[in-house]
């Protein structure tokens, strides 16, 4: 297969399983576009709690903190435990910001689609879900991710980094290519399976 054709290749895979769906949404044309409005509007209802909540808990900031200071200070701790033991004591810094993030906005997500009755909102077709329910969504989380893992293996050794797919043994250059390649397939959908299989429980429940 030609070097060039592959990623191509790839990338029109994945912009085919955006198709993929569960049954009726209600969709806006943006543009020359047609998005899920269902997903847009959860997404930005869970955007919507984050910064209201991290915003309240801190407009009156207080050295020693109490009541949602104090919880929201104990989850920046949590995040920044977790970005340390994955990455390294030295490394993880930087980092902080954007695992926070994913790690929120993918928490809230599953959590609201599981709690909140998103069925006494009524939508002309179909009905508001969590927005990690959305196979689209899954998918732009994992290669957010993807991106975010060349970049920091970009920064820290440069174009030696490619080097890794010649290790330990040149013989294995195509299988650690298809590897990485796919990496946000994979994590893209565990998440849309397990948010989806918890969903139609519920709803059969």
């Amino acid at each position: 297969m030609d070097i060039v054709q592959f990623p191509i290749n790839t990338l029109n895979f994945f912009y085919e399983i955006s198709g993929v769906e569960v049954g009726q949404h209600f969709y806006w044309q943006i543009g020359g576009f047609q998005v899920h409005a269902q997903v847009l509007i959860t997404s930005w209802i869970v955007i919507a709690v984050l910064l209201s909540s991290a915003t309240l808990a801190v407009r009156d900031p207080q050295i020693v903190p109490n009541g949602a200071q104090n919880f929201v200070e104990y989850v920046l701790e949590f995040v920044r435990d977790l970005a340390r033991t994955q990455i390294g004591e030295e490394e993880y810094g930087p980092w902080v910001s954007f695992i926070g993030t994913m790690f929120l906005f993918i928490f809230v997500s599953n959590w609201a689609g599981a709690l909140f009755p998103w069925g006494i909102f009524q939508l002309p077709h179909g009905e508001l879900a969590a927005p990690t329910n959305d196979i689209n969504t899954t998918v732009a989380l994992a290669l957010l991710t993807s991106v975010a893992y060349f970049y920091a293996g970009l920064t820290k050794r440069g174009l030696a980094y490619f080097g890794k797919y010649i290790q330990p043994t040149p013989i294995l250059l195509p299988i650690n290519i298809l590897e990485d390649f796919t990496k946000p397939l994979s994590l893209s959908f565990r998440l849309f399976g397990n948010i989806l299989a918890d969903e139609l429980v519920v709803a059969v429940l």
